[in-house]
C-alpha cells in the first residue's frame, strides 16, 4: 500500500455496499423509516407509561444505528472531495433526507415535553434510569418548545436558509487557493498546505503568508458579511421566537451548562489575561523581538530543531503515548491506522481544519485532517485521537440517546490526548532545545484555545449586539467589531498587520448552522483538562479508570456532575484558576529551559 493510499480513509466500512446507489437508496430508506417511527407513535407519547416510553426510546436508538453509516459516508465523501460532483451530488441527497427525518422526528421532543410536565414524576422511575438524563435535558427544554408545524417550518427554512450561507462558506473556502513566493518561486496552494507556513522558521515567509491569506479573504469580505449577517440576525429571530432569556441561552441548553458555570469561567480568564501577555512577551524577548507580530504568535523559537515527522513516525508516537496511558485504549488508537479511519493527505479540495465523527454503530470513529509533518500536525492528531478515545470508550457504553454529548465534555479526550503526547515528546527528548521548543509548542496551544478562543464569545455577543441597536454587519463594522474584542485580550503585547482585520472571514465556527457561540466550550475544556492533568499527575495510575468512566458516561450525565464524580466544582471560580495554575506550571519549565 503506497503512502498517499495510507493517509486516506476508507469509507466502504460504513455501508452495506460500497455503491452510490445502494446509499441514496438508504438515505430514502432512512426517511421512510422516520416517517412510519412517527405514524406509530405521534399523538401518543403524552399517554404512554415508563415501559412504553423505554420501548419507543430503544426503538429510535436502533433507527439511528440503522442508518447513521450512510449519513456519515456521504457527509465525509463530500469533506474530502468537495469538487467532486458526485461527492456534491451524495452530500445534497444527504442533506435533504436528514431535513425530512428531522422533520418527521419533530413530535418527539414536543411530547416528551407534554408527557414531562403532566408527569414530572416518570422521569424517576426504575424503568427508564438508562434515559434518566436524556429526559432531564428534555424537562429543560420545555418552556422554549414551539409547536410540531413551527419546529417543521424552522427545519424547512435551515435548509435552505443558515445552512445554505453555511455550505457556501465552506465550499468557497476549500476551492480558495493562494500564490506565495517560496524560495524565489511562485507555488499555488490550497489553504490545507499553505497553513503549514505559519509556523515556518523564516519569519518574513509567515508574514508575507498571513498577508497574502487574509488579503484574499478580506477581498470577499461582501460575501462573508451576508452570511454572517445572515446567520446571526436569524439567531435573533430564534430567541424571540423561543423566548430564550439570552442570544446564549441555546447553547447553555446544546450544552448541558449553566450561566452560572461559563461567567466563573469567563471570569478567570479575564482575571488571567496578564498570564498570557506576559508569555507572549516573554517569547518575543526570547525570539529578540521587542514586540511579537501576530505572525509570531505560533512560530517556532530560533533553536527549534528543524524536525519533519513521517506519517509512520507521527503513528508511532501518539499510539504509545496512549498504549503508556492504557494498553486498551492504545489498541484503538492503533485500529485506527489499521482500519484507515484517518484522511490525511493534503489535496485541493478538501475542507479545512481536522475533526473527529464518532462512528456509533461500529463503536469507532473517523478522523479528517491535513497532515504536512510539522510538529503542530503531530498535536492534531493526537488531539482527534482523543475524540476517538471518547468514542470508542462512550459507544460501548451507551446508545445513541445518551451519546449526545456536550460539545463541553466533547473536548476531553481530545485535549488530555495533546498532553499524553506532551509528555512522550518530553520524556524522549536529547537537548534542552528540543524540551524547549515542546514546552512552547503546549504554551503556545493553550493561550490559542483558552484566551484566543475566548476572543470569539465576545466577539459573537458584540455582533448580536450590533444587530439589536439597529447596526447594519457589513465588513468593515463586523472587523471593527472583531478587532476590539481581539485588543481587549491582547492588549499591547501583539502588533498586528491590517489584513488580520479580516481573521473572522474564514472561521468556519462563526458560520456553523442552528449553533451559536460554539466556541466556549474550547475553552471550558481546556482550563478542565489542564486541572484535571494536575490530578492524574498526583494519582497516577488511580486516575486512569476516572478518566475512561468519565468519557465513557457521554451525555449520561451532566457537565457539572460528571466533574464533580472526580472531586471539581465547576460552578466555583477556584476550579477554574486550577487550569490556570498548570498552565503557568508549563510556562515555569519552559523558562526553565533559557
Amino acid at each position: 500500500m503506497t503512502e498517499s493510499m495510507k493517509m486516506k480513509w476508507d469509507l466502504s466500512q460504513l455501508v452495506e455496499f460500497d455503491d452510490l446507489g445502494y446509499i441514496e437508496e438508504q438515505l430514502a430508506a432512512s426517511v421512510k423509516a422516520a416517517e412510519e417511527f412517527s405514524e406509530r407513535h405521534r399523538g401518543k407519547i403524552g399517554t404512554y407509561n415508563a415501559k412504553q416510553l423505554l420501548d419507543m426510546l430503544e426503538e429510535s436508538d436502533r433507527e439511528t444505528l440503522q442508518y447513521e453509516g450512510v449519513f456519515i459516508y456521504a457527509f465525509r465523501m463530500y469533506d474530502a472531495e468537495m469538487n467532486n460532483d458526485v461527492a456534491k451530488r451524495l452530500a445534497d441527497k444527504a442533506r435533504a433526507a436528514s431535513m425530512l427525518v428531522q422533520q418527521a422526528a419533530a413530535f418527539i421532543p414536543l411530547e416528551l415535553g407534554e408527557l414531562l410536565t403532566k408527569n414530572p414524576s416518570i422521569v424517576d422511575d426504575p424503568v427508564l434510569l438508562e434515559y434518566k438524563h436524556f429526559l432531564e435535558k428534555i424537562r429543560r427544554a420545555v418552556p422554549y418548545m414551539l409547536s410540531e408545524a413551527e419546529e417543521k417550518v424552522i427545519i424547512a427554512k435551515d435548509k435552505n436558509g443558515i445552512r445554505a450561507w453555511s455550505q457556501l462558506q465552506g465550499d468557497w473556502l476549500a476551492t480558495r487557493a493562494y500564490e506565495l513566493e517560496i524560495d524565489g518561486e511562485i507555488k499555488t496552494l490550497p489553504y490545507g498546505e499553505i497553513i503549514q507556513y505559519y509556523q515556518h522558521p523564516d519569519r518574513e515567509l509567515r508574514r508575507r503568508v498571513h498577508e497574502v491569506v487574509y488579503h484574499d479573504l478580506g477581498n470577499d469580505n461582501i460575501l462573508w458579511a451576508a452570511a454572517l449577517r445572515a446567520i446571526c440576525s436569524d439567531h435573533l429571530q430564534m430567541v424571540k421566537m423561543r423566548k430564550w432569556e439570552s442570544p446564549m441561552t441555546q447553547s447553555f441548553l446544546v450544552n448541558d451548562v449553566d450561566e452560572e458555570t461559563i461567567n466563573a469561567l469567563f471570569n478567570t480568564i479575564k482575571k488571567n489575561r496578564g498570564v498570557y501577555q506576559d508569555y507572549l512577551r516573554l517569547k518575543a524577548r526570547l525570539l529578540g523581538f521587542k514586540k511579537l507580530g501576530n505572525w509570531d504568535i505560533m512560530a517556532p523559537l530560533n533553536d527549534t530543531p528543524d524536525k519533519k515527522y513521517t506519517w509512520e513516525e507521527s503513528q508511532n508516537l501518539v499510539v504509545k503515548a496512549y498504549s503508556e496511558f492504557d494498553e486498551e485504549v492504545g489498541a484503538w488508537m492503533q485500529e485506527m491506522f489499521q482500519r484507515r479511519h484517518i484522511d490525511a493527505e493534503v489535496r485541493n479540495g478538501k475542507r479545512s481544519g481536522a475533526y473527529c465523527v464518532t462512528w456509533h454503530s461500529g463503536k469507532s470513529a473517523y478522523i479528517l485532517q491535513s497532515f504536512n509533518g510539522i510538529m503542530s500536525d503531530v498535536f492534531t492528531q493526537a488531539h482527534e485521537l482523543g475524540h476517538a478515545m471518547h468514542a470508542y470508550l462512550g459507544t460501548r457504553a451507551q446508545k445513541p440517546s445518551n451519546y449526545d454529548i456536550s460539545y463541553c465534555v466533547a473536548e476531553t479526550g481530545s485535549i488530555f490526548g495533546e498532553l499524553l503526547i506532551t509528555e512522550k515528546l518530553l520524556n524522549q527528548v536529547k537537548t534542552k532545545e528540543e524540551r524547549r521548543s515542546i514546552l512552547a509548542t503546549v504554551c503556545d496551544e493553550f493561550g490559542d484555545t483558552a484566551f484566543q478562543v475566548a476572543t470569539r464569545i465576545w466577539f459573537e455577543s458584540a455582533l448580536y449586539e450590533a444587530i439589536e441597536k439597529g447596526k447594519y454587519l457589513d465588513g468593515d463594522l463586523i472587523s471593527k467589531l472583531w478587532v476590539e474584542a481581539r485588543d481587549m485580550m491582547y492588549g499591547d503585547s501583539v502588533e498586528w498587520i491590517d489584513e488580520m482585520r479580516w481573521w473572522w472571514t474564514f472561521k468556519l465556527h462563526f458560520y456553523m448552522p442552528s449553533l451559536r457561540y460554539y466556541n466556549y466550550p474550547y475553552v471550558y475544556a481546556q482550563l478542565f483538562v489542564y486541572a484535571m492533568y494536575r490530578l492524574y499527575k498526583e494519582q497516577g495510575r488511580e486516575f486512569v479508570p476516572k478518566l475512561k468512566a468519565l468519557l465513557a458516561a457521554g451525555s449520561s450525565k451532566s457537565p457539572r456532575d460528571l466533574a464533580a464524580e472526580i472531586g471539581f466544582n465547576i460552578t466555583k471560580e477556584e476550579f477554574w484558576q486550577k487550569g490556570i495554575d498548570q498552565f503557568k506550571e508549563f510556562i515555569k519549565q519552559f523558562e526553565e529551559t533559557l
